[in-house]
């Protein structure tokens, strides 16, 4: 009986590069909002995950400049700006950005969710804004872009 040995390449060890957390961009006229939002969804989506990469913007043109230049995960906007709400910002992204990413709205009140769909946003959170549902929610939109 012969004892046969197979032997395996051993491959080289390379280490991997850190992952790129995902980039969000948010707009809203008010700082209060944006920082509210930033501290629901905190610095990351779970532990040990990368550090999510957040753009705040706060007029329409900046959005739109922004959404047009591309490379985001997820566009995070307040439903209840002034001037131009993010619910009508919503649908014009989604009709003229190629590839436009996925869009949470935040709305002024649960029934604002009818108005959020005409918007083509792929996700409502309405106020008050419940921290965990927020977070829940970019977490979802997030993974399904994954």
């Amino acid at each position: 009986m012969t004892d046969q040995t197979t032997e395996r390449p051993t491959s080289a060890v390379t280490p991997t590069a850190p992952t790129r957390g995902p980039r969000v961009l948010l707009y809203s006229d008010d700082r209060t909002v944006r920082e509210h939002v930033r501290t629901a969804v905190g610095p990351r989506l779970r532990a040990h995950a990368p550090e999510i990469a957040w753009a705040e913007v706060a007029t329409p043109a900046a959005l739109i400049a922004a959404a047009d230049r591309g490379g985001w995960d997820l566009l995070v906007l307040d439903g209840e700006a002034d001037k131009s709400g993010g619910m009508g910002l919503c649908r014009q992204l989604k009709n003229e950005v190629y590839r436009c990413p996925p869009v949470v709205v935040l709305t002024g009140r649960p029934d604002d969710g009818w108005l959020a769909s005409w918007s083509l946003a792929d996700a409502v959170v309405p106020r008050p804004l419940d921290a965990i549902e927020l977070q829940r929610t970019v977490a979802g939109q997030l993974a399904a872009t994954a």
